[in-house]
């Protein structure tokens, strides 16, 4: 779940999530929003699939993303329990498995 709060923490990568609310996008696409080099939106492309955030399928030359709505969906509903009770957040830290 680090990796996924990491990913969610740059405008940048959040923007591109919104983006791919309305349905797949190539990688052209989502470039052609930023004014940033291509590296750089390939670094952060590749943040947000190692967060499992999105899907990436060859479509022909090209790659398309698509959005993972149950990555989102589990770091909302952590989030959401965290705000209510914070148990998830002390059931982490005893067990040991998450650092907070």
């Amino acid at each position: 779940m680090n990796a996924l709060f990491k990913a969610l923490s740059h405008p940048v990568r959040r923007k591109i999530l919104v983006m791919l609310r309305d349905g797949p996008k190539s990688s052209g696409d989502i470039a052609a929003v930023f004014d940033m080099a291509w590296p750089t939106i390939t670094a952060h492309l590749t943040a947000l699939k190692e967060a499992g955030l999105v899907d990436a399928e060859r479509a022909g030359t090209s790659i398309r993303y698509r959005l993972v709505m149950s990555a989102a969906e589990e770091a909302a509903a952590f989030l959401m329990d965290l705000m209510n009770t914070g148990e998830v957040a002390e059931a982490a830290c005893k067990d040991g498995k998450e650092s907070l």
